[in-house]
């Protein structure tokens, strides 16, 4: 199960990653970007949920079980809220949004790497 959970884990990663950076070279939201959010989303959360099922199924009050969450939470607006903004058209919430996708995709890193830190035996 763990190499599944990688497997997902490491596809958010580059879902979210290509979606955010494709949508601020492009300078607008566009589509495609969102659905590469969605995607994003949904394999982190399927990652997340397969690393809890391996570990214990209980939350961990810890730096990357309060950040993941947090990361989590983060990207579920961050999807949401684009696809009204691509829904409503507004030229300027349009442009400005990779603003939004910019900060959540950096927060989002933060329990990615302590992930990451903790896997090869650090701790966190």
């Amino acid at each position: 199960m763990l190499i599944w959970a990688i497997i997902f884990i490491t596809a958010a990663l580059v879902f979210y990653t290509t979606g955010v950076w494709s949508e601020k070279k492009a300078g607008t939201l566009r589509p495609w970007h969102l659905i590469l959010f969605w995607l994003g989303l949904v394999c982190d959360s399927t990652g997340t949920a397969l690393m809890g099922r391996i570990s214990d199924g209980s939350f961990t009050f810890n730096l990357h079980g309060i950040t993941g969450a947090l990361a989590i939470l983060l990207m579920v607006f961050h999807a949401v809220w684009g696809t009204i903004v691509l829904v409503r058209k507004n030229p300027s919430a349009l442009s400005n949004f990779h603003r939004l996708s910019v900060v959540v995709w950096g927060f989002w890193l933060i329990p990615y790497l302590i992930g990451l830190i903790v896997g090869m035996g650090g701790k966190a």
